[in-house]
Order: structure tokens, then C-alpha cells, then sequence
């Protein structure tokens, strides 16, 4: 087993934390133990803990990850989308997303399936990489809101993706069977079609 001093104190972060992403993403939140990720580094649980305090913390640092695996993937269909229409840039982002939750299918559920022991409250730079996420939707809907419409379009905005997650949360559970034959495609470019056109409506 490595010792102590062979790895500075960020290294061991490093480490461990890529040393977990591997894990949730092969294996999802079971495998995602205290001791499976101290084995892969060479150090002890007990090092683990020194560097995050405890799993929990260790998940939440996996699920920022995650979080900005998330951004840059929309980002990256935000540049390839090449317009402005929010209907253009927002089945983008929808597109993007889906494909984000069939190649990172444990790290997805980890992301909303994680929740902290009771009392406990999520750092505030886990709120920020969330609140960038929405900001993307928030400021692809512009065209459709007045510039004294800022609080709607924000609402427009967490709405929308709430439609799009429920879509994607049933399919992973299996359950969109139950309620439709349709296809997860399908079913969000429906979503995004008639939201759009009731935005449009009102806004005119």
C-alpha cells in the first residue's frame, strides 16, 4: 500500500475523486463504497475520510462532476446548434441531454438518486454548476419575454426542464412503458412543440 507522504494532499483529491467518477460510472451508487475507492488509490479508508470528511461528501464532489459533464455537453450542442431560435437551441439541449443520460446512465441517477443525511444542506458551489445549467434555458428563452419578464422566463425555463427530466426519469425507471408506447425522442419533441407554442401565444 502507497504511504502517506507519497502523494501531496491534492494529489490524494485527485485521485480518489477520478477513482470514484470511474467507479459510479461502471458500477453506479452501489459500487461506489468508502473502501472500493481507497483500494484503487492504494490508501486507507480512514485517508479517504481525512480528505472529505465522509462518502457523502465524496458523492457530492462525484455529482459536481457530473454536473459539469453535463454543462459542457450542452455547451457543445449550443456552438453545433448555430442559431439563435429557441425552439432551434432548445431541442439542442434536449438532444444533448438524452444522449448525456445513455452514455453516463449511473452517474445520472447518482446525480438525483444521492440525498443527504437529514440536516445536512449542499455546498454553494453545488447551487452555482446547477444554476449555469439552467441559466443556458433561461437564456435561450429570451427572445419570447420582455426584458421586464425575467422572473417568467426563469420559471418558463425550470418548467420546461422539469417536463423534459420527468420524460427521462420514467424511461430510466423502466415505467414509460406504462404510460406510453411512445419513444423518449418522441415524447420531447411533442413537449417542446406544444410549450413553444403556447410561449408564442402568449407572447403575442
Amino acid at each position: 500500500m502507497a504511504r502517506r507522504s507519497d502523494h501531496s494532499r491534492g494529489e490524494l483529491r485527485k485521485m480518489a475523486l477520478a477513482a470514484a467518477e470511474s467507479i459510479a460510472e461502471q458500477e453506479g451508487a452501489r459500487g461506489l463504497t468508502a473502501r472500493e475507492v481507497a483500494g484503487r488509490i492504494g490508501y486507507s479508508v480512514g485517508t479517504l475520510y481525512n480528505l472529505f470528511g465522509t462518502l457523502d461528501d465524496l458523492i457530492v464532489e462525484v455529482n459536481g462532476t457530473t454536473l459539469d459533464a453535463l454543462y459542457d455537453s450542452l455547451m457543445e450542442a449550443r456552438r453545433k446548434a448555430d442559431s439563435d431560435e429557441p425552439e432551434t437551441v432548445i431541442a439542442a439541449f434536449a438532444a444533448a441531454y438524452i444522449d448525456f443520460i445513455d452514455r453516463q446512465p449511473n452517474r445520472w441517477d447518482i446525480l438525483f438518486e444521492h440525498k443527504l443525511p437529514k440536516g445536512r444542506r449542499l455546498p454553494n458551489w453545488y447551487f452555482e454548476k446547477l444554476g449555469r445549467l439552467l441559466t443556458l434555458l433561461d437564456g435561450s428563452l429570451a427572445p419570447l419575454f420582455a426584458a421586464d419578464q425575467k422572473r417568467d422566463r426563469a420559471r418558463a425555463a425550470r418548467v420546461l426542464w422539469c417536463g423534459l427530466h420527468g420524460i427521462c426519469s420514467l424511461a430510466r425507471s423502466g415505467k414509460l412503458g406504462v404510460v406510453t408506447g411512445e419513444s423518449v425522442p418522441d415524447l420531447t419533441e411533442a413537449l417542446l412543440t406544444t410549450y413553444f407554442a403556447g410561449l408564442r401565444a402568449r407572447a403575442r
